[in-house]
């Protein structure tokens, strides 16, 4: 019998401590990755090693980690935990339900910029690590954008993802007490989507799930749908449009504003396949008063798709096709119990 999670109002609860720290992804286009994240998106590039890459966003060693290898995907997230009891209290919810974890090495915390390093599996085969004190550098950001970057209390931007099993929620209750914040009901291509927000901090979402409903497929290849950055000046999220588009990126959707968090973006295609959200001022939630809704449509104006074709659309029916064929490793142990998902 899985143990329910601990309710997200008791001292037991993690809710706040935790934080979306860094994101690893792995592929064989770092030229391309280069030119995407330090001229187009505008981070601070650091150049590790002859197959590791790191963007900063702020005064953390990494906020995103590309290495050598051939997934052109999301492999892992990391977490910020505030303080070691935080940390440990993590650490036994996923021992204590018969998950393995994982301590990283030496040369894995000093690759993300971070102390005491914990990983363990996490739905759709993106692994997830933990850690504390993150290592910070006062050397000066090389950035295009004037503004920065938002991160702080509410860490950095969110993932969104999109999957089969309903208990990709659970999980991340369970482990991180998130909350639900709101959802969408959406129909793209002909697709209904459900898609959840949670959040485990100030932040509106730090993860978005979207599903197909009632059918069990996934049309998506890569592990996350999207990553978001947020910027903290309206100017950043214009000149970054312009750049993506005059250094010939491809763009997935036109500047717009969404129905939940109200937040202005674009999304640019990425060097390895998964979309790349550029965000300006989402509403900040406020615990006291907030109560979930469901809002109809993602957005409230724009974000028109960008140059889609029909072979694109094709390709999508093939991908969901074939996920028909292949379980989801939805880490059960940790899907938690009792956890409404209508």
């Amino acid at each position: 019998m899985i143990t329910p999670p601990p309710d997200p109002a008791s001292d037991e609860s993690v809710f706040g401590s935790v934080h979306l720290g860094y994101v690893v992804i792995e592929s064989q286009r770092f030229a391309d990755w280069r030119r995407f994240g330090r001229d187009a998106i505008g981070m601070h590039l650091d150049e590790v090693s002859a197959d590791v890459i790191r963007f900063r966003l702020d005064s953390h060693e990494a906020r995103f980690i590309i290495v050598g290898g051939p997934a052109e995907d999301v492999v892992a997230l990391g977490w910020e935990l505030d303080d070691h009891e935080s940390f440990d209290r993590v650490v036994a919810r996923v021992v204590d339900r018969g998950v393995p974890v994982v301590d990283g090495s030496d040369e894995e915390t000093a690759v993300r910029g971070v102390e005491r390093l914990i990983r363990f599996p996490g739905p759709n085969r993106l692994t997830q690590e933990i850690f504390t004190r993150p290592r910070v550098t006062d050397r000066p950001l090389a950035m295009a954008t004037r503004g920065g970057f938002v991160t702080g209390a509410s860490g950095m931007g969110h993932v969104a993802i999109t999957t089969r099993p309903q208990q990709m929620r659970g999980y991340y209750n369970t482990v991180f007490d998130a909350r639900l914040t709101d959802y969408i009901d959406e129909t793209i291509s002909g697709a209904r989507l459900k898609i959840r927000f949670l959040r485990v901090n100030e932040r509106h979402h730090s993860i978005a799930i979207a599903n197909v409903r009632g059918l069990p497929v996934n049309p998506i290849r890569t592990r996350v749908q999207h990553l978001n950055v947020e910027v903290a000046a309206l100017d950043d999220l214009t000149t970054a449009y312009q750049r993506v588009t005059q250094l010939g990126f491809g763009m997935a959707l036109s500047v717009g504003q969404h129905t939940n968090d109200k937040e202005l973006s674009f999304y640019a295609q990425s060097p390895s396949g998964f979309e790349w959200e550029v965000g300006w001022k989402p509403i900040v939630v406020d615990e006291s008063t907030w109560e979930p809704s469901t809002h109809q449509g993602i957005s409230i104006w724009g974000h028109t798709p960008v140059g889609q074709t029909i072979i694109d659309r094709l390709d999508r029916f093939r991908i969901a096709a074939a996920s028909l064929r292949h379980d989801e490793d939805a880490v059960p142990a940790l899907a938690g119990t009792g956890i409404p998902d209508n």
